[in-house]
């Protein structure tokens, strides 16, 4: 599971840890895409009218998945390459 944690992490989806309200992940799905936190929450309850059910099962995955700011953080430090000598 750490393998796609990282895989996320890399791309850019990371669960917010400033803007949540629950468990970060619109927020986090917003700032990846360029769109406000809010505006993500309202396409996340919009899309739930339109095929109900799909993200009540999908929200969950996602807030297991997807790292937080601070485990992407821990991530990209144990990732960088130690400076090269002179």
């Amino acid at each position: 599971m750490n393998e796609i944690s990282q895989s996320l992490a890399r791309q850019g989806l990371v669960r917010s840890r400033g803007h949540r309200v629950l468990g970060g992940v619109c927020a986090g799905l917003g700032r990846r895409f360029g769109i406000g936190p809010w505006m993500s929450r309202l396409l996340f309850v919009f899309v739930l009218m339109v095929v109900p059910g799909s993200q009540l099962l999908l929200y969950p995955v996602l807030w297991i998945l997807m790292p937080s700011e601070e485990t992407a953080g821990a991530f990209q430090q144990t990732q960088t390459p130690p400076p090269a000598a002179a």
